[in-house]
């Protein structure tokens, strides 16, 4: 008997060895089910306070599925999604025709997207400010250096945050912010910076100070008051204050919407969350933050209070 009979059984007995592995060592990824498994999400950090509580509820009725939260600018989710770092993403805007084409013919990766709730910018100043009302005018001029009474601008971040893009996109038009525009490293660091500085107009997204509720955002309602901006279309109040129901009748003037982006091509624990996100138990703790749900109706009535 040569050397390869020899062999001959230890050889088949490896090779069984590792057929029996492969069948069985299956990437993590095909045994995540949407009951159970693990994804990791990127979520705008302008959104934390909400997101932590629907992560809350979700992974109460779902013991099995986690979903890992990292919480930072938008630009940093958006690298996250595109280098495969994460599989979902929370940001405030959707995928462009570009980056779309992008995963769909070189990532070879089905994405889909799509809008969970509006949200409002709203400015915010120091608790002993008389600087309580501005026009829409008057915030690019303050955004862009050329206030009048030499304020400065406080925002989440000098760029990639979502509320730097909102400010230079949509309400500066392109146009770069002054020199004035201070930068602070997250929304309770803003407002932290304008409760110490009387002279100083913060950007924060509702989230932060909506939720009347909240002893958090109760904390910082005792240190800032919130600035009414100027209604162009309305006729009973020249200035509102972002309000739900002042998103929903469009008379609040810097809204923008929150979607969630998913790159995930089974049914797993990323598709069980955006449906949560997207129906009725979801959209009603967006309404409890003060954000307005996207995916539900969402009436607004008028009453009368008795004092």
């Amino acid at each position: 008997m040569n050397i390869v009979q020899k062999c001959f059984p230890c050889i088949v007995l490896a090779l069984g060895g590792v057929l029996f592995t492969g069948c069985h060592s299956r990437p993590r990824i095909q045994q995540e089910t949407p009951l159970s498994g693990t994804i990791h999400v990127s979520v705008d950090e302008s959104f934390k306070p909400v997101i932590d509580s629907e992560l809350k509820v979700f992974e109460s009725s779902f013991p099995d599925a986690r979903v890992l939260i990292d919480y930072k600018a938008e630009a940093a989710c958006l690298r996250d999604l595109s280098n495969d770092s994460v599989r979902m993403v929370i940001v405030t805007r959707g995928l462009s025709l570009a980056e779309e084409r992008y995963f769909r013919d070189s990532a070879k990766t089905p994405v889909i997207s799509g809008i969970l709730a509006y949200d409002a910018v709203a400015l915010v100043v120091n608790n002993h400010s008389h600087d309580t009302v501005m026009t829409m005018d008057e915030v690019k001029d303050l955004l862009e250096g050329n206030d009048k009474k030499k304020r400065e601008a406080v925002m989440d971040g000098v760029s990639a945050t979502s509320t730097v893009r909102y400010a230079m996109d949509s309400i500066l038009k392109g146009r770069a912010l002054g020199k004035n525009v201070v930068a602070a490293r997250s929304s309770p660091q803003v407002i932290s910076y304008v409760a110490d500085h009387p002279d100083a107009v913060g950007f924060v997204g509702l989230n932060w100070i909506g939720d009347q509720e909240d002893s958090l955002e109760l904390a910082f309602m005792k240190v800032i008051k919130v600035v009414a901006i100027k209604c162009e279309r309305c006729t009973d109040k020249p200035f509102v204050y972002p309000f739900q129901a002042n998103i929903v009748y469009g008379k609040y003037p810097m809204v923008r919407g929150l979607y969630y982006i998913l790159k995930e091509n089974w049914s797993g624990v990323g598709n069980n969350f955006v449906n949560f996100l997207v129906n009725e138990r979801g959209q009603l703790i967006f309404k409890r933050a003060y954000l307005v749900p996207a995916r539900m109706n969402f009436d607004v009535r008028d009453v009368e209070m008795q004092q």
